[in-house]
């Protein structure tokens, strides 16, 4: 035992040390105030022309660059201005700022070089913090610029976001003119990917061609490298007797190796994109088991999960999400995991002003420009919030006007816009500018609808399936359709859907077949625009759907990832 701690056993006190909080930010934060009142400042930084009186102590405190440049034998460490070249004025203004107060501000329009300056002044907490937040805010606008700045940089949590969102939007991505500028390395990792999105090889191929063609003297000799990467294999003959037959290939002098590499390929598994099927997700009345369709294809499968949702959105990234009852004052947010086929708890959403005895409630999940809503309203109270996936909070966003009295509403984005109808009046909510306007209201509005947007129309019903009303979000205008000239036939509700662009309808009642009474029965419709019609497409599996919803998220579900046999779960933690 050493003396010490005799001592302290024979005393019978520990030592002890303490640690005054307070000084450490009042610290910083004098150090924060003699910079501003420009005191005791030994040493003048010049960037882009601009001079920054500063502190060399707190300069080399906080930055191991300046620690060497002041302590060394550098010429820097005797003059009194020195001049820091290869950074932007206004980002070492931030970066001075984080020095003397600790707080960062970080945006998408200088989160690049913020991130440059930081590697080079060796500041590693903004670094860490500008490479989270690049990784958080990866959008198909931005994934191709911040690829190629996280690859020169090699920051792999970057990296491995940008390309899932390239791999996602790879269409729409490689049409732009920023995927012309990939370097033949970058190129070629990105098509090399299983995740692509995309329906057909041929969809590959054409990026290939069209990066090639935006330099073609230059480029065209990669071609025997890269083509290795696309899956030949995959495509039809006739679209293989076309690529043989493309000028890249036929006038290229090296044509017969080219040949040789596109006739060799062997990699055999399909994207992503290929075995993907959109399809709407029905949620089962009193039992957690849900129900993936697309009556088209005859498809139904049948999945059991550790959840009873009660409304759904899919958003245009094909993120699903779902609210699920977690007790009278809160619900759940989940997301769903597509590899995985289960949903994990993202948050909470509070409830505290609902009044349970309120008959009139009516609640919706709405995707507008890849953004989630919730709405809310009842006699006396109206809620809108934003999710924010990056944070995982809700925004709280501004409300309609409501007067507390309503027999019926719908809520549907449309235009990258909301309409709420709320008995004959129309109002419509502007995401961008946080604002609602009223539209013309109208008569031909149906009591009891449920509404859903294709394009930029919204398409609903009214309680009895008489008539199918159209509202051009455009004009600002209504016309009538014929409903569904059924016989026999009892509603109790009505869900609309758009599935592969086409309206469908699921009709939950009773048909009487005659003598043996009559049966429940869950019809699936087809609206025939051509004919203006609606055709009986078929029967729902057995089972008691819950047809009370707003409408169905509808999503593109890569088939092999769903569990047909039914045993999926969920997961995640619960937050705020």
């Amino acid at each position: 035992m050493a003396a010490a701690d005799q001592e302290t056993h024979a005393s019978g006190v520990r030592p002890r040390s303490y640690q005054d909080e307070s000084y450490l930010h009042g610290f910083l934060g004098n150090v924060d105030d003699l910079q501003k009142n420009g005191v005791l400042q030994d040493v003048v930084l010049e960037v882009e022309g601009r001079r920054f009186p500063c502190h060399r102590l707190v300069l080399s405190a906080a930055s191991p660059y300046f620690r060497a440049m002041f302590t060394s034998d550098m010429a820097e460490s005797r003059q009194k201005t020195v001049v820091l070249q290869g950074l932007e004025m206004r980002v070492f203004e931030e970066i001075l700022s984080y020095i003397y107060s600790g707080t960062l501000h970080v945006s998408l329009d200088k989160v690049q070089p913020l991130y440059h300056a930081a590697d080079l002044l060796q500041l590693d907490y903004v670094r860490d913090t500008c490479s989270s937040y690049m990784a958080m805010n990866v959008e198909r606008s931005t994934c191709v610029d911040l690829y190629k700045f996280a690859d020169v940089f090699s920051m792999d949590n970057v990296r491995k976001a940008c390309l899932r969102g390239i791999a996602r939007h790879f269409t729409e991505v490689a049409s732009s003119e920023e995927f012309c500028s990939l370097s033949v390395n970058q190129l070629t990792e990105i098509i090399s990917h299983d995740e692509l999105d995309v329906k057909e090889e041929t969809t590959v191929w054409e990026a290939v061609v069209r990066w090639v063609q935006h330099s073609r003297e230059d480029r065209l000799h990669h071609l025997p490298s890269i083509l290795p990467h696309i899956r030949f294999n995959l495509l039809t003959p006739y679209n293989m007797v076309a690529i043989l037959d493309h000028p890249l290939v036929r006038e290229d002098p090296g044509r017969s190796a080219i040949r040789n590499v596109v006739k060799g390929t062997s990699n055999l598994k399909k994207r992503f994109g290929m075995e993907t099927l959109e399809m709407a997700l029905l949620f089962a009345d009193r039992t957690k088991e849900m129900l993936w369709i697309n009556p088209e294809e005859g498809k139904y499968i049948r999945c059991h999960y550790d959840i009873s949702p009660f409304i759904g959105a899919a958003t245009s990234d094909n993120d699903i999400f779902i609210l699920a009852e977690g007790s009278r004052k809160k619900h759940a947010l989940f997301k769903y995991n597509h590899v995985g086929n289960k949903w994990e708890q993202k948050s909470s959403l509070r409830r505290d002003l609902v009044d349970s005895d309120d008959l009139h409630l009516f609640e919706n999940l709405i995707e507008v420009d890849g953004h989630l809503f919730y709405l809310l309203l009842t006699s006396s109270v109206v809620v809108l919030k934003k999710y924010n996936q990056h944070t995982n909070k809700w925004q709280t966003c501004s409300t309609p006007q409501h007067d507390g009295r309503f027999n019926y509403c719908a809520a549907v984005s449309c235009n990258q816009h909301i309409y709420l109808f709320k008995d004959n009046d129309i109002q419509c909510y502007n995401p961008r500018a946080d604002q609602w306007c009223r539209k013309t209201g109208s008569n031909y509005i149906p009591k009891e609808n449920k509404a859903v947007a294709m394009g930029t129309e919204i398409f609903c019903t009214d309680m009895f399936f008489d008539k199918t009303l159209v509202y051009d979000t455009e004009a600002d205008s209504w016309h009538e359709h014929p409903g569904w000239q059924k016989t026999g036939y009892g509603i109790e509700n009505i869900t609309l859907f758009a599935l592969e662009n086409k309206l469908h309808a699921v009709v939950d009642g009773w048909v009487d077949p005659g003598t043996d009474g009559a049966r429940r029965v869950d019809q699936v419709l087809l609206y025939d625009r051509c004919e203006g019609v609606w055709k009986e497409l078929s029967v729902l599996p057995e089972g008691r759907w819950f047809m009370y919803v707003p409408m169905f998220p509808v999503a593109r579900m890569y088939l092999p990832y769903l569990n047909t046999q039914g045993a999926a779960s969920t997961q995640g933690t619960q937050s705020e």
